[in-house]
């Protein structure tokens, strides 16, 4: 037989990913469907919709891919450095528009409004990061920084390394972040612990640390909401 290169033009009109797009809306299409798109040609004897179908189920689904590296996604038979490099670039975008308001400054009025700043960045890191957001006395956002990223299950942050940060930007004050891998964002006792050295620094310092948020898959706590700070 003889292997060829599928491209999306090749399947019946009612079956192209980007004239039902046209037609229905981004809304109407799969993963794969959308992945495709992007994609745009398969590989030998694979549509770009199959090429798109074996990475979804590879790489465990769309956060698989997104936490992909370029290096490893290039690795996968069909796709290559140029469909990686689509597919980062995407992610990326999507990634950033999340985080995006609005207004160039936004204000922070509660936890949430903190959350929806970091949810989609750190939501699907496999490593524990920490990140601080920097306010100015109207508790508009000054800028975003990770500070520390750690192992696994771990991270380790100095309360020295978050305070130069906060000083250099001028911060009035400041909300601390982290992800837990594992989805499930409970505080455990070692944050309790971090938060308590954070809050007593930041009193030092004249830069309080307003909140610690602990992110999770979708989902987030408050410590201060919880009363834990």
């Amino acid at each position: 037989m003889d292997h060829y290169s599928v491209v999306i033009r090749d399947l019946p009109a009612e079956e192209r990913p980007r004239e039902r797009l046209a037609r229905y809306g981004p809304e109407a299409l799969s993963n794969a469907e959308l992945l495709a798109i992007l994609l745009r040609v398969g590989s030998r004897g694979e549509s770009a919709v199959g090429l798109a179908q074996r990475l979804l189920s590879e790489r465990g689904g769309l956060r698989g891919i997104a936490t992909a590296t370029v290096e490893s996604l290039s690795a996968i038979p069909g796709v290559g450095l140029a469909k990686a490099a689509q597919l980062k670039a995407a992610f990326e975008l999507g990634k950033r528009l999340a985080a995006t308001t609005d207004v160039d400054r936004p204000t922070i009025g509660n936890p949430a409004d903190a959350a929806n700043l970091v949810m989609e960045d750190l939501r699907y890191r496999d490593q524990e990061c920490f990140l601080a957001i920097f306010l100015d006395v109207r508790n508009r956002v000054l800028g975003l920084r990770i500070i520390t990223t750690g192992s696994l299950s771990k991270n380790i942050i100095h309360p020295r390394e978050l305070f130069k940060e906060a000083v250099s930007r001028s911060s009035a004050s400041l909300i601390v972040c982290h992800n837990h891998p594992s989805g499930d964002p409970t505080p455990s006792e070692e944050d309790r612990q971090l938060t308590r050295r954070l809050v007593e620094a930041g009193e030092l310092m004249g830069i309080p640390v307003l909140d610690h948020l602990v992110i999770g898959a979708g989902r987030f706590v408050s410590l201060k909401e919880k009363g834990l700070m």
